[in-house]
């Protein structure tokens, strides 16, 4: 999962966000952070988040600029003002805004201390919600009756040879006039865990997922093999298109 916390200066909040999140996150996070006018980190900053015990390699301040037309799964700001200047620059499935006052204008004792800790509850908060959202391993049973439909079949072979497509080129491909429809199906792989998605702009774009356990990688892999003219009169639809850039054209129509 890949997350990039947002503050104006990336000196202090997001920097200790972006430190906390690669600690409890053990890997699984791919985590950034940036602001909008970057002014270096903050010595009490880099101060508390070395006493809380977590490494600072690797951290420094970045423009947000630097992450342009990139994708997140979540965007999470920690000013206000952040918010209201990073909306055209980054874009995330799941965009937060967690509003933390600006340490050196805390009134409290070890301003930076109380918002590194303040930072943590938030943070593991989150990680257990995250935990809890996780899908249950896919079982056998599920896969073949995720299968046990021709367009979803047909939608996954597609979708293996192709690498990855959108909704619009899924229609073309099946002569699906309903948009609806397809989603539904596109949602049901996701959700059985055959299917994962990334964004780009407007447009959804669908693959295998890289997790799916090998034996069923290897069931899609057969099926494709063994019935190669199965999905011939779609993948005619489908170069009908013509290349990546035009189907954008067509999409857009």
């Amino acid at each position: 999962m890949k997350v990039l916390f947002l503050c104006t200066e990336n000196s202090a909040r997001s920097i200790m966000a972006e430190a906390l999140l690669k600690h409890h996150g053990k890997g699984e996070y791919d985590v950034y952070s940036a602001g909008t006018s970057p002014a270096g980190i903050n010595t009490q900053a880099r101060q508390a988040i070395e006493h809380f015990g977590l490494s600072i390699n690797g951290l420094f301040s970045k423009n947000v600029s630097e992450f342009a037309g990139e994708h997140f799964d979540y965007v999470i700001t920690l000013c206000e003002k952040a918010g209201k200047e990073c909306n055209t620059e980054v874009t995330g499935d799941h965009n937060l805004a967690w509003d933390f006052p600006e340490p050196r204008t805390r009134k409290d004792n070890n301003p930076y201390e109380k918002t590194l800790q303040e930072l943590n509850s938030r943070l593991k908060m989150f990680l257990l919600i995250q935990e809890k959202q996780k899908p249950a391993p896919i079982t056998p049973t599920l896969f073949y009756k995720s299968l046990a439909d021709d367009i979803r079949l047909k939608t996954l072979v597609l979708i293996a040879v192709e690498k990855e497509l959108c909704v619009c080129e899924l229609m073309a491909a099946l002569k699906e006039e309903s948009q609806p429809k397809v989603s539904r199906h596109l949602a049901q792989l996701k959700k059985a865990g055959i299917l994962s998605s990334r964004k780009h702009q407007q447009w959804v774009y669908y693959s295998v997922n890289p997790d799916l356990p090998h034996w069923m990688q290897n069931v899609i892999k057969i099926t494709i093999v063994n019935e190669p003219h199965f999905i011939d009169e779609e993948l005619a639809q489908l170069n009908a298109m013509g290349d990546r850039p035009t189907r954008v054209e067509t999409c857009c129509a």
